[in-house]
C-alpha cells in the first residue's frame, strides 16, 4: 500500500503541473513553485530507493531464512520500516533544499525542461553554484549507489540460496517471488542512470 501510494505521490507531484503547461498558453511556474516541485519530486524517489531497498530485504529474509521470517519481519519492524523510508526520502532532500533556496537568481528565469530539475534550475544562478552542485551530487550518489549496491547484495545472497534449491519448483516459486521487485528495481535504476549518472 505504501509503494503504490508513493508512486500516485511521485506522479502527482510534476504531472498536473506538465499537463497545466501542455493545455494553458501559460508554461510558467512560480520560484517556490519549482522549488516544491523539485523537493517533493526528489524526495518520493529518495524514498522510492529505500523502498526498494527495504523490499529486497524482505525477498531475502522470505527465501533465505523462511523459517525466522515470520520471528524478524514483526508489524512493528514493518512500521518501523515504513517510517524509516517516508522519513529518510524526505530528510536527505532537506539540504540541498535550503542550499538552492539561498541561491541568486538574475537574467533569464526560463527552464526548458517540463520538471524543476537541478542542472537547469542552477545554470540560471547568477552566482557560483560548484558548492550546491558538489553537496547535492554527493548526497544523490549516496542514496543511488548505497541502495542499489544493497539490493545487489541482497540479491546475491538469494541467487546462491536458490540455486542450492534441489527441486525445480523451488527455484521456480524463488524466483517468481522476485521476479515483479526485480523488474521495478531495474525500470527505476537503469532510468535514473540514464538521466542522472550517465
Amino acid at each position: 500500500a505504501n509503494f503504490s501510494f508513493l508512486e500516485i505521490c511521485y506522479v502527482s507531484s510534476d504531472v498536473p503541473k506538465m499537463l497545466a503547461n501542455i493545455i494553458s498558453q501559460n508554461k510558467s511556474i512560480s520560484y517556490s513553485g519549482c522549488l516544491l516541485q523539485f523537493y517533493f519530486f526528489f524526495s518520493m524517489c529518495a524514498a522510492e530507493g529505500l523502498f526498494l531497498s527495504v523490499m529486497s530485504f524482505d525477498r531475502y529474509l522470505a527465501i533465505c531464512r523462511p523459517l525466522h521470517y515470520p520471528t524478524i519481519m514483526t508489524h512493528r519492524l514493518c512500521a518501523q520500516l515504513v517510517v524509516f523510508c517516508w522519513t529518510g526520502g524526505f530528510l536527505c532532500l532537506l539540504t540541498p533544499l535550503t542550499l538552492i533556496s539561498q541561491v541568486p537568481f538574475c537574467g533569464p528565469n526560463t527552464i526548458d525542461h517540463f520538471l524543476c530539475d537541478l542542472a537547469p534550475l542552477l545554470a540560471l544562478s547568477c552566482a557560483p553554484v560548484s558548492g550546491i552542485t558538489l553537496v547535492c551530487g554527493i548526497i544523490s550518489s549516496l542514496i543511488i549507489f548505497l541502495t542499489f549496491l544493497y539490493i545487489l547484495g541482497t540479491y546475491f545472497c538469494v541467487l546462491g540460496v536458490v540455486l542450492q534449491m534441489p527441486s525445480g519448483s523451488g527455484r521456480h516459486k524463488a524466483f517468481s517471488t522476485c521476479a515483479s521487485h526485480l523488474a521495478v528495481v531495474s525500470l527505476f535504476y537503469g532510468s535514473v542512470m540514464v538521466m542522472y549518472v550517465s
